[in-house]
């Protein structure tokens, strides 16, 4: 995929200029924290020329350059908008827009009572086996993820623990404990990804990268009117859910990165 955006026609000259096309990236662009794959950097660099793209997703800047980047390539080339932790991190063209705190929102004191009931909750469930890194502040930026197992697991316990939630709903219970201990916080819990789910200020969601999508008209005339967005966690409290659902987008519920670029090719002539 190229390199830079310099050889890509400019927003304006797009064939598709008023279409905009944002991908999660975990299960929609790469497997689960796990790297792209060439050739889905090959479809996304091909319909970059046709219209501008996009990814916004939970994590940090920093875990998604090391999914969709490399080494030697910056993650912000090689697409025109990037919003990492749901767009309150994004960069447009490279550079960097306005970001968001979620303590200077919500407060030392309640964001301390919120981590420390976190703490003590998963101190005391019985899973089989837990790690480290359960409570991983986002600092600067607009989200909290919260782990039962820890973010220190490896792909093969993450697999495990993924289909020991799906039977045992840890993470559902998790959050329908945090919602009736914190229920004038005004906070959003997102459960994504394998092992973890989000928790950040209501309506700090995945819909909050639009408003930078919609600020485009402001910046280069650009007047996205298609905004194209495809996602795996599309269901009720999954973390694409919002952003599926929005009035301002069409949604696309994929089922893995193979997917993804099927839809790709019959949508885009690709």
């Amino acid at each position: 995929m190229a390199q830079a955006a310099g050889v890509y026609p400019t927003l304006e000259e797009r064939s598709l200029k008023e279409t905009i096309c944002l991908f999660d990236v975990d299960e929609t662009l790469t497997p689960a924290r796990q790297s792209v794959s060439p050739q889905m950097l090959q479809l996304l660099s091909a319909l970059r020329h046709k219209c501008a793209i996009g990814f916004v997703g939970g994590s940090n800047l920093i875990k998604q350059q090391e999914q969709l980047g490399t080494s030697a390539i910056n993650v912000t080339s090689l697409f025109d908008f990037c919003f990492a932790e749901n767009g309150l991190t994004a960069f447009r063209l490279g550079a960097p827009l306005a970001s968001a705190s979620f303590i200077g929102w919500l407060g030392e004191e309640k964001y301390k009572q919120l981590v420390n009931f976190c703490l003590r909750y998963i101190s005391e469930i019985d899973i089989p086996i837990k790690r480290g890194t359960f409570v991983e502040f986002r600092y600067g930026n607009g989200m909290i993820n919260i782990s039962p197992i820890g973010r220190n697991a490896s792909i093969p316990e993450r697999l495990a623990f993924e289909a020991y939630d799906k039977t045992h709903n840890i993470r559902i219970q998790f959050v329908s404990a945090l919602k009736e201990k914190f229920p004038d916080f005004g906070l959003t819990y997102s459960i994504g990804g394998q092992i973890s789910f989000d928790v950040f200020p209501t309506g700090w969601d995945k819909t909050y990268c639009l408003q930078h999508i919609k600020n485009e008209k402001n910046i280069s005339g650009v007047d996205y009117k298609t905004i194209h967005f495809f996602g795996d966690k599309t269901y009720k409290g999954g973390n694409d859910y919002e952003i599926f659902v929005d009035e301002r987008t069409v949604g696309h519920s994929v089922e893995g990165p193979e997917d993804t670029m099927r839809q790709l090719r019959e949508l885009f002539d690709l």
